[in-house]
């Protein structure tokens, strides 16, 4: 028996376990050269490759693959089944778990026949959209807070989103006079993520993420199903959450501006004014006959 072939344990470097994750599991692993083996479990798997290549010979379902495993290589191992691999290197791999009962919701919210959606062993799948998950994920892993139970169980679902999509169903994206549109599911997701960090930085990354779609893709999905750009929209919404905050709160113009994802005051006086045409000291004063503690110098 060569030193390739001894069967190794894999080091966990990074766990969700403890983390109250619902759904979803993950771990990043340091695994030597060697064979590793993963037993069949209740959960669908996902490893993607993280560092140098390797060589790699594989072995799930009775099908095999050899190969050069490369940064951002997926392979998909179904519940159930045992899977192995030989390594010529030491390598370092994020191994995702995913319950198959949110795989089976998340396929009835989108209209889907949850019977016909069979996922099949898969090697070296590249797709734009699981991999932009799975980084999600491994940076979550690596931050010191953990980030919301809400955000954790958004990437579930855009998991299993993509999951069911590069299934063997073979289904169709939903399409509406020919034009490719986000699922009504999708595009809940996307604007409840959108409502409730407005007050931070939204990247079209992270919003790509939460579909379980690229980046590019996102966009015309996105303008295909609400006629506006993914930009445009938010914009909007940090206006109108904005308005909505003058004339209920007692907050100051600045700490609108801040909770409404502004950089400044003058960003949203500028941004509000292009919108509506209309500055907040405008809307202040709008209202200030019927709350007249909310009028502020302009």
């Amino acid at each position: 028996m060569t030193a390739s072939s001894l069967q190794t344990s894999p080091l966990i470097l990074l766990t969700s376990a403890g983390r109250a994750w619902s759904g979803l599991a993950a771990d990043f692993l340091h695994i030597p050269r060697g064979i590793s083996r993963v037993l069949g479990g209740d959960m669908h798997r996902l490893g993607i490759h993280f560092g140098p290549p390797v060589n790699a010979d594989c072995h799930c379902g009775g099908r095999r693959m050899r190969r050069v495993q490369k940064p951002g290589d997926i392979d998909v191992i179904p519940a159930g089944l045992d899977g192995s691999w030989e390594d010529d290197a030491d390598c370092r791999i994020l191994r995702v778990s995913l319950d198959p009962s949110r795989l089976e919701q998340v396929a009835e919210d989108l209209g889907r026949d949850a019977g016909k959606i069979e996922l099949q062993p898969r090697f070296q799948l590249r797709d734009a959209g699981i991999e932009a998950i799975c980084r999600a994920i491994k940076a979550d892993l690596e931050a010191d807070t953990p980030s919301d139970p809400l955000y954790i169980d958004l990437l579930a679902n855009a998991l299993a989103i993509r999951l069911i999509e590069t299934s063997s169903d073979g289904a169709p994206r939903p399409e509406i006079n020919g034009e490719p549109k986000l699922s009504a599911r999708q595009l809940r997701m996307l604007t409840e993520f959108i409502e409730t960090h407005l007050d931070r930085k939204l990247h079209l990354a992270d919003l790509a993420v939460v579909a379980g779609v690229s980046v590019t893709r996102l966009k015309s999905l996105f303008r295909n199903s609400t006629g506006v750009s993914v930009h445009q929209y938010v914009i909007r919404r940090r206006v109108e959450y904005a308005r909505a905050l003058m004339t209920t709160t007692d907050m100051a113009a600045s700490e609108i501006a801040l909770a409404a994802g502004f950089a400044h005051q003058s960003h949203m006086a500028m941004t509000m004014r292009r919108l509506t045409g209309q500055t907040p000291g405008e809307i202040l004063r709008e209202v200030g006959e019927f709350r007249p503690k909310l009028q502020r110098p302009a």
